[in-house]
């Protein structure tokens, strides 16, 4: 889209605006469904047959996705729908269905049939069926941890909303308390930072701190291209761009916009950029491109000192 000039562009971005808005089932009116049928004949069918013109449905699994690209690729008509679920779960506990209102975006969609799911006390979500394991291999005692009164205890913390929706909210393990005993959910934060095109990677931090912070590894690409467009001299490597000033300046704008969704005692209030993309092969992230937290930690540990020094 950005290699496109004068209308063409124009349009492209306008479809991409309205794409971003996308709600299933008509539900923001008449208005908004016009437009989107103007832009899926203008633009989206020109995703749609560059992959074939067959992809309808994609399942996602493993981690949680940009409520952005949700959107805009539901708007295309290439829906994906997130499902959530664990080894131990064979794995399907719950995913979102286009049939019967069943689509929801920012959940893992309905629990599926012949599975009971429960929220514990403590906010973990717990489930019993019979797509549930009978234990681990040889090890009753982490069978016995894991599986208490037929439940199985997935580690995740969630809620179920009304309609039944079910939501996942953070690891149990990943939560932490500040030195105020303020706990911080940092996959929320996470997810929601990550809906900014300046943001690739972030990891929230501050376990024991007075204050939330973070690692950021800023979208290099599209970093570039906002340059390149507002004629600003960034740099030519990700070390460069990292350090410079109105790349940190512009950041802190979508940071402080994004903070507005959460309480005082959530607001993440400082972050250093690093200078390196996060992958499997550096060892940032797992196989399913989970973060591993102790190794970017580690990674990044002077960058910690200079947050909180």
């Amino acid at each position: 889209g950005s290699e496109l000039s004068g209308i063409k562009r124009k349009l492209f971005f306008w479809a991409i605006t309205v794409g971003e808005k996308y709600e299933p089932y008509g539900a923001n009116g008449w208005w908004y469904e016009l437009q989107l049928k103007i832009a899926r004949k203008l633009i989206f069918s020109k995703w749609k047959e560059g992959l074939g013109g067959r992809l309808d449905l994609i399942v996602n699994g493993s981690a949680a996705m940009q409520h952005r690209l949700l959107r805009i690729f539901a708007a295309a008509e290439i829906y994906i729908m997130e499902g959530y679920g664990l080894t131990e779960t064979s794995p399907v506990i719950s995913v979102n269905d286009l049939r019967n209102n069943g689509f929801r975006i920012g959940t893992v969609g309905h629990v599926i049939n012949n599975v009971e799911v429960k929220i514990a006390a403590d906010g973990e979500i717990l489930c019993k069926g019979p797509n549930v394991m009978m234990g681990y291999y040889k090890d009753a005692q982490l069978t016995a941890e894991a599986i208490v009164d037929g439940y199985f205890h997935t580690g995740d913390i969630g809620e179920i909303d009304n309609d039944g929706f079910l939501k996942i909210t953070d690891r149990k393990k990943e939560m932490f308390k500040t030195s105020g005993g303020k706990y911080i959910a940092p996959q929320l934060l996470e997810n929601a930072m990550k809906q900014s095109r300046f943001i690739e990677q972030i990891m929230v931090i501050g376990e024991g701190e007075k204050m939330p912070a973070a690692f950021i590894q800023p979208n290099f690409a599209f970093i570039k291209e906002w340059a390149a467009i507002h004629k600003i001299d960034i740099g030519t490597t990700t070390a460069e761009i990292s350090k410079n000033p109105q790349v940190i300046e512009r950041i802190q704008q979508e940071v402080e916009t994004i903070n507005e969704k959460f309480g005082h005692w959530e607001k993440i209030k400082r972050f250093e950029l690093t200078p390196d993309v996060w992958s499997i092969e550096g060892g940032h992230l797992t196989p399913t491109l989970k973060l591993k937290r102790k190794v970017v930690k580690e990674l990044y540990k002077d960058l910690y000192q200079k947050i909180y020094a």
